[in-house]
């Protein structure tokens, strides 16, 4: 989920009454803010908010059904979540591609912190910072080019 999303904060009171019946329905139930972490974000392919998962001995399952606390609670009382088919190995949040992902989320995310840096920190004017950049990326493809 993301805190600006409409759709998220519409379903924030079902996903919480979802999470206090969690224990009753034998399951961890949780939730990321994914700008907070967006590495988790690149992990799991989040390309729509909010995105729901099920994990269950390390397979994972995009729950695509109905948000309703009912339905939420159906999927896993009914195991309806077995007729779901579990994410393709080379697309599973575990597998060496999303790590991969993940990688290049976190690393967006240390060059927006170094932008941020210069712009606000340093004072460093908005078209200097992207020059600054402009110029590293051009020397580092010049140097693996070598």
């Amino acid at each position: 989920y993301a805190p600006w999303c409409p759709a998220c904060q519409q379903m924030e009171v079902t996903w919480e009454s979802f999470a206090k019946e969690s224990e009753r329905l034998g399951i961890a139930v949780g939730k990321v803010d994914v700008t907070q972490e967006p590495g988790l974000s690149g992990r799991f392919f989040v390309t729509t908010l909010p995105t729901i998962y099920h994990a269950n001995d390390g397979v994972f399952r995009r729950y695509r059904g109905s948000r309703t606390l009912e339905d939420l609670q159906g999927y896993i009382l009914e195991r309806k979540w077995e007729a779901v088919e579990p994410v393709a190995g080379w697309k599973s949040p575990s597998s060496i591609m999303m790590d991969g992902m993940a990688g290049l989320f976190h690393f967006s995310g240390w060059i927006r912190q170094i932008h941020n840096y210069l712009t606000g920190t340093l004072g460093v004017h908005v078209w200097v910072s992207y020059a600054i950049f402009i110029l590293a990326t051009l020397l580092i493809g010049l140097f693996l080019g070598l």
